[in-house]
């Protein structure tokens, strides 16, 4: 039987307590502050604190040491930051879901932009201006998807239908009600919690449900067909399919990378993540040519609906495949720009290559993840391309997740 791992207890004893001012915040959201060790006369040690705030005196207690920094828990805040408001969620700060509903949405949306910035030379070892983040029309009720989870039911026991609990891999917050979501979700949340309860002697093991909504309706059913209104399209898509949350920041999302890919005066577009054609088919009036180029071959038959019943006759769907991404392209390099939007994880090393090759005028980058972003931003620069607007937008208020847009031309 393999022997337990030792729980390091250097430079602190589990659950010693301190007080500690907190300077700044993570990107994952949590506060940082600096402490003394003993013997030590200057706050060098580095302890991240969930649910702090910039400007806070905090009393914590530790949970965890690493090699560079500890982890505690926030027991009470003594000195309040001017921007702390009251959450809109009872859970907040047991539910994982959020991290900044205890922040006001003006501060979050400067912190989000002060991030970016900060990774910017850091990762990609560039200075360049970030824009002021564009907020989310909602605050709240803006999600038109939410996966709550259960774990197999045990016998007497309660049956949690939720989401993770803030810090741990498996434990199930109970959640009858996400401020986060539509009014339509949480409506049918409702109903879907007390299914799972009538039905909990016929689960063998847990679960992942499913609640989207798109124009009122809310289905749970992942093989449905979800029909989304983005300004004057509609776009039809697989309910399990990967698709923005937030409905109402979309019109304005997509309008700016269109007019980011056509300021470069390119008459040619490649979407080369294009999903169902959310942005080939957004952007395809302002261009003389569009290609969008998917390696799920049931998202392109989508967005080949999409583009036929739109009335969009100057775009085109390839099912690309992974080891040769542009091939068969007709458009010419020097006039065409270049939309992508990858994983979290960001773009692979034979994407990437794959497009330096190709040598597009223009690539307008969308990222969920500006870490990985400015990652891949080392190569294109390495490549030749010039960083010209960093645009953060809000897709996830009342979180640490954003979107960002860079705009990369190539040559200047």
């Amino acid at each position: 039987m393999a022997k337990k791992k030792k729980s390091n207890d250097l430079p602190f004893a589990y659950h010693t307590e301190l007080e500690l001012d907190i300077a700044t915040l993570t990107n994952l959201g949590s506060g940082l502050g600096r402490v003394a060790l003993p013997g030590e006369t200057e706050a060098k040690w580095v302890v991240m604190v969930p649910f702090a705030l910039p400007g806070e005196r905090v009393r914590v207690r530790v949970f965890r040491n690493h090699k560079n920094f500890s982890e505690a828990d926030l027991l009470e805040v003594l000195t309040p930051a001017p921007g702390r408001v009251a959450p809109a969620c009872p859970l907040f700060g047991r539910c994982g879901g959020c991290q900044y509903q205890h922040l006001a949405y003006a501060d979050q949306l400067a912190w989000k932009q002060r991030q970016v910035a900060e990774l910017l030379p850091h990762l990609a070892g560039v200075e360049f201006p970030v824009a002021p983040v564009i907020a989310s029309p909602r605050e709240l009720g803006y999600r038109s998807k939410i996966t709550p989870h259960f774990h197999a039911p045990r016998e007497g026991q309660p049956l949690p239908v939720g989401f993770l609990r803030q810090g741990t891999r498996f434990d199930i917050v109970d959640v009858p009600h996400c401020p986060i979501a539509t009014p339509a979700i949480n409506t049918r949340l409702t109903t879907v919690r007390a299914e799972v309860q009538s039905r909990r002697a016929e689960y063998v093991r847990g679960a992942t449900l499913l609640l989207r909504e798109a124009s009122g309706e809310v289905t749970t059913d992942y093989d449905a067909v979800i029909t989304e209104t983005v300004g004057p399209l509609k776009l039809r898509f697989l309910a399990r399919d990967f698709f923005q949350n937030n409905p109402f920041i979309l019109p304005a999302f997509t309008q700016y990378v269109r007019a980011q890919a056509a300021a470069s005066g390119a008459r040619f577009l490649v979407d080369a993540y294009c999903g169902s054609g959310l942005f080939a088919l957004t952007a395809a009036p302002a261009f003389t040519a569009v290609a969008g180029i998917e390696l799920s071959a049931s998202s392109i038959t989508f967005a080949r609906e999409n583009a036929a019943a739109n009335g969009l006759t100057n775009v085109t769907f390839l099912a690309g495949d992974a080891a040769a991404i542009f091939q068969g392209l007709t458009f010419p390099p020097g006039d065409t720009a270049v939309i992508i939007d990858p994983p979290r994880k960001g773009c692979d090393e034979s994407f990437l290559t794959q497009l330096f090759a190709f040598g597009p005028r223009v690539v307008v980058y969308v990222s969920c993840d500006p870490a990985t972003q400015m990652r891949d931003l080392k190569g294109f620069l390495a490549a030749g391309y010039t960083l010209s607007a960093v645009q953060p937008f809000d897709l996830f208020p009342q979180t640490r997740h954003l979107e960002c847009v860079l705009t990369l031309v190539r040559g200047q």
